[in-house]
């Protein structure tokens, strides 16, 4: 939603740091909606917060098992359509 002139002029920081963000900004002058945007946008994938592990210690290489096991499952139900 636009704001106006002087609430932009207020807020310039701000609303610079969201455009950044790659949310939309907008503003109002004389009736006339301005966006603001980044002249070169910055990839999604950089904004990519660490995750820390679901299971720290787990063995991973089990998984291969578990992973050979659904595929077959999967295989069984598929191939009863």
């Amino acid at each position: 939603m636009p704001v106006n002139i002087t609430k932009f002029r207020r807020d310039l920081f701000r609303l610079a740091d969201q455009a950044l963000q790659g949310e939309p900004v907008e503003f109002i002058h004389k009736g006339v909606v301005f966006k603001v945007v980044p002249a070169t946008r910055t990839p999604k994938l950089s904004r990519l917060t660490k995750e820390t592990v679901v299971a720290p210690g787990a063995d991973l290489g089990t998984a291969d098992l578990f992973f050979k096991e659904m595929e077959a499952e999967w295989q069984k139900d598929w191939s009863e359509i």
